[in-house]
């Protein structure tokens, strides 16, 4: 049996190239942000907040370049900032409800590349198909259950 971590990073990538989103819309104004944009967001929470030191480490960029890309979010009324309610000097993230709509209205993978992509399985291959990526799904909630939030971790930063 071939290496199953080497197997899994093999496919995964071939996936995510094929089925990707390249552009989010906003559901209101039908604004254009970019991926990177959207997955700024995807990493903020409405309640939850979020320091820019810790977005942009997990993020593997600056805090420069990362608040250049929250000046624009904010501008856009996607980010709010707010003083940290622990500790006062430090400046924090939370989406607003208006960016917390733009990060549910879209997935890191297009719908209709997806369809595209199954299209090209015959029943077995897909049933087989969607028990193993569900068999896989439900491994990497029983592990981020272990982890906490995927932003806390800075084991592979």
């Amino acid at each position: 049996m071939p290496d199953p971590v080497t197997v899994l990073m093999d496919a995964y990538p071939k996936i995510f190239f094929a089925c990707h989103t390249r552009h989010v819309r906003d559901p209101k104004t039908g604004e254009t942000i970019s991926a990177k944009q959207a997955s700024i967001l995807d990493h903020l929470d409405e309640e939850e907040p979020l320091s820019l030191n810790h977005l942009a480490s997990h993020m593997g960029v600056t805090s420069a370049t990362m608040c250049v890309a929250v000046d624009k979010l904010v501008s856009l009324g996607y980010v709010k900032r707010e003083r940290s309610t622990v500790d006062r000097r430090q400046v924090v993230l939370l989406l607003t409800r208006r960016g917390k709509e733009v990060a549910d209205s879209h997935s890191v993978l297009d719908s209709g590349r997806v369809q595209a992509m199954l299209s090209t399985l015959d029943s077995t291959e897909l049933r087989a198909g969607l028990e193993g990526i569900t068999l896989l799904a439900n491994a990497a909630e029983r592990y981020m259950a272990t982890r906490g939030p995927a932003w806390k971790d800075t084991e592979s930063e």
